[in-house]
This record gives C-alpha cells, sequence and structure tokens, in this order.
C-alpha cells in the first residue's frame, strides 16, 4: 500500500526558518535607516525649492523692480529672507537658512550677486551639509 505524505519534516522546517532569518538579518538594518535617508532628501527637496525661488524671483525682478509690481519682485538679499518667496512666506516649521561665510553674513547681497546658504533642520545633522544659492534682488 502506497503512504501519503502529510505535512513537512522537521528538515525542512528548520530549513525555511534559516533561510527567513537570514533574510531577516540582512533586511532589517536597511529599514532601520530610512529615517536619516528621509530626513536628508527632505532636506535637499527644501534646498532645491528655495534655490528655485530664489532664481525666480530673480527673474521677476529683472523686468519689474519691488515697488512697481510687488508680486513680481519680492527684496531677497539673505539667506534668510529667501523664505519670503517660498510658497507659503517662508520655510517649513523646523528649516532655517544662514550664510556659510561669517564675513557675508552681515553684508546683504546686491542685485545679482549670489550667497551660499547652509539649510539646517531643527534635531537632525545633515551629513553632508545641504547648501543652496541665493540671487540678491529687488534691492
Amino acid at each position: 500500500m502506497k503512504q501519503v505524505q502529510r505535512g513537512f519534516t522537521l528538515i525542512e522546517l528548520v530549513m525555511v526558518i534559516v533561510i527567513l532569518g537570514v533574510l531577516a538579518a540582512v533586511a532589517i538594518p536597511k529599514f532601520v535607516d530610512l529615517k536619516a535617508d528621509a530626513q536628508q532628501a527632505s532636506m535637499q527637496g527644501v534646498a532645491g525649492a528655495a534655490a528655485s525661488a530664489s532664481a525666480i524671483n530673480y527673474g521677476g525682478c529683472s523686468i519689474a523692480t519691488a515697488a512697481s509690481a510687488p508680486t513680481k519682485c519680492k527684496a531677497v538679499n539673505t539667506c534668510t529672507s529667501v523664505g519670503t518667496v517660498l510658497s507659503g512666506g517662508s520655510f517649513p516649521t523646523g528649516y532655517t537658512a544662514a550664510s556659510t561665510t561669517t564675513e557675508l553674513a552681515a553684508a546683504a547681497a546686491s542685485n545679482g550677486e549670489t550667497r551660499t546658504c547652509k539649510l539646517t533642520l531643527a534635531g537632525y545633522t545633515a551629513s553632508p551639509d545641504v547648501t543652496f544659492e541665493v540671487i540678491g534682488a529687488g534691492n
């Protein structure tokens, strides 16, 4: 008479557990570090938006002055003032921008002059630093 196999053998079950253990050991460290990657990507996105907004504002100021067309040209001459041209009128909550060079921090950028700004996020240390260029406009 022919026997019908029912269930799995102990060796088969142990092999499945070993394979799942190896996969878990490889996959878990990858998922644990996603927060830092997400924060870095978020900072790069905000920095890109700030640089783009600054460039668009400079273009608008090239065809109009801040006094003649306030919707097309806003005065942007420091790292913190670039927040005024972002959607919403300021940097997102927790983000700040500062000049990367101390000797230029106090000096405002003239029309067409650029400043390199460092973006920071409260509670997070970016590695590498996230920077963006601000183009002075509307002065």
